[in-house]
């Protein structure tokens, strides 16, 4: 995982919010960069994004899913 300033690459991702949003203004984002994937906070976006690469999403991602089942 790294940090990027959002000016630099994760301006190229296309960015959705998260599922788990239901329309409150604490959400995050996940961008799209074909091999890696960016995550960054909705009302914060200036702060930067987090930047994982796929075996680092996949282990991010089945750390949270065990958390939240």
């Amino acid at each position: 995982m790294k940090y990027s300033d959002p000016l630099f690459d994760g301006e190229t991702a296309v960015w959705s919010k998260s599922s788990y949003s239901t329309g409150s203004a604490n959400c995050v984002e996940v961008g799209d960069l074909g091999a890696t994937t960016g995550l960054r906070d909705t009302q914060y976006r200036e702060l930067g994004v987090l930047f994982f690469s796929a075996p680092e999403w996949q282990a991010f991602l089945g750390t949270a899913r065990s958390d939240f089942s």
